[in-house]
């Protein structure tokens, strides 16, 4: 069965960043997306993860949702499911501060998309990616493409070694 996908944007790296987009591709294709409008507390901006994104603090205060309204759609969207991310590390730490903030439980587990592949995929996967981003023609840095881009590839290397 094809992986749920998650791929999520962020003020920057490091200690204070937190989530500006959150983007998810289902198992039959279909796209979620997300601008998080920045809770109280999250102060923390990097100009640099705005230029990669794109995505304004201006913006987000205008166009995001709350943090509760969009926790409470990625735990309905996702209850009880495992959804797979490339940075998984980096995507953990980014929930775990939207859960927080929303004062909600997160309900979905994120596993990291190397878990899906064996080695011989893995040393492909650079090179189906890159072919994926060229013909699909989607804005990379933006988290509903790049998940789209990521479950793309997945299809691609494993189906190749079917």
């Amino acid at each position: 069965m094809t992986p749920i996908i998650i791929d999520i944007e962020a003020s920057g790296f490091g200690k204070g960043s937190y989530p500006v987009e959150i983007g998810l591709v289902l198992p039959e294709g279909s796209r979620h997306c997300y601008l998080v409008a920045p809770a109280r507390n999250w102060r923390h901006w990097d100009q640099e993860a705005e230029q990669v994104h794109g995505i304004s603090r201006d913006v987000l205060e205008a166009h995001g949702r709350p943090v509760q309204d969009v926790a409470w759609r990625l735990n309905e969207l996702l209850k009880n499911k495992v959804v797979y991310s490339d940075a998984w590390s980096f995507d953990m730490s980014w929930l775990g501060k939207l859960f927080d903030a929303a004062n909600m439980q997160q309900s979905f587990r994120v596993a990291d998309i190397a878990e899906l592949i064996d080695e011989q995929q893995r040393d492909r996967w650079g090179q189906v990616k890159q072919q994926v981003v060229e013909e699909l023609g989607l804005r990379r840095h933006r988290a509903s493409g790049d998940a789209r881009i990521l479950q793309e590839t997945w299809r691609r290397v494993v189906q190749r070694a079917a």
